[in-house]
C-alpha cells in the first residue's frame, strides 16, 4: 500500500468499512460501502478533508460511487465541520450527496446553532445546511444492500446517535457517546449525565464485534468496555 501521508493510514474492517483516525482536532472519519453507494460517518473539522479524500481515491475505496450519504453522529463542530467540503469533493466526481442525522442534530445543523455546535471554539463559523434525511430512533439508514440501525443515545448532546450494522462483523459506530475506556463529556450545551447513563445501558442490548468511536482507537471487547465505562459515571 502506498502511504500518502505518514500520519494517516486506513484501518480496514471487513467486508467494506474503512476507519481513518482523525488528525489534529478532527473526529474519526468512517466510510462504509455497499456496491455503488456509501455512507461517510462524520467529517471532522474540515481541515484535513482533502487528505482523507485523497487517500480514499488512491486506495480505490470510492471509485465508481454514484451516491453518498454523510451521516453525523452528533452536532459538534469537530464532527460536522467538513460536511460541505467533502460534499463538494464528491460532487466534482459526479456523485450524488445527501446529509443524514437524527432529527435533533439535523435541526441544530440546519439552524447553525453555534452555542451547541461550538464552532467558535475552532475559530470558524459553521454556515448551516439542509439535512435531507432526518431520522428517529429505530429508523434504518439504507446504503446499497446494507441497513444501518439508528440508535438514539443522548447524553453527550441531545441528538447524539449511534449506527449499528450487522454482517460479517457486527459494528457499532458510537460517535462521542462511548470511547475505548471512557465516554463523551456531558457538561456542554444539551449534554446530560443522566441521559448518558441510560444510553450506555441501552448499548448493552447489542452484540458488537467492533465499537467504532468518534475519537481514539476502536473497541474490541464491547461488554467489558461498557462495564468499565459504566463504573465511571
Amino acid at each position: 500500500m502506498e502511504v500518502i501521508y505518514p500520519d494517516l493510514y486506513p484501518i480496514e474492517i471487513p467486508p467494506n468499512t474503512v476507519m481513518l483516525r482523525g488528525l489534529g482536532l478532527d473526529s474519526n472519519v468512517y466510510l462504509v460501502r455497499s456496491g455503488k453507494e456509501a455512507v461517510v460517518i462524520d467529517t471532522g473539522t474540515g481541515g484535513n478533508i482533502e487528505r482523507y479524500f485523497s487517500l480514499w481515491l488512491s486506495e480505490g475505496y470510492i471509485n465508481g460511487l454514484k451516491r453518498v450519504v454523510i451521516f453525523n453522529t452528533h452536532e459538534h463542530f469537530d464532527h460536522i465541520g467538513g460536511n460541505l467540503r467533502i460534499k463538494g469533493l464528491f460532487e466534482k466526481m459526479g456523485v450524488d450527496v445527501l446529509f443524514a442525522a437524527h432529527r435533533t442534530t439535523a435541526e441544530v445543523i440546519e439552524k447553525a446553532k453555534g452555542r451547541i455546535i461550538l464552532d467558535y471554539a475552532y475559530g470558524r463559523k459553521f454556515p448551516g445546511h439542509e439535512v435531507e434525511i432526518q431520522l428517529e430512533d429505530g429508523d434504518y439508514l439504507k446504503i446499497g444492500r446494507k441497513k444501518l440501525l439508528v440508535v438514539h443515545t443522548p447524553g453527550h448532546t441531545a441528538g447524539s446517535s449511534c449506527l449499528y450494522l450487522e454482517g460479517e462483523n457486527r459494528l457499532m459506530f458510537t460517535g462521542d457517546t462511548l470511547f475505548n475506556g471512557t465516554f463523551g463529556r456531558t457538561d456542554l450545551p444539551s449534554g446530560s449525565p443522566e441521559e448518558l447513563r441510560e444510553s450506555l445501558k441501552r448499548l448493552e442490548e447489542f452484540e458488537v464485534d467492533f465499537g467504532l468511536p468518534g475519537h481514539g482507537r476502536y473497541i474490541e471487547d464491547w461488554r467489558e468496555n461498557l462495564r468499565r465505562v459504566g463504573g465511571l459515571l
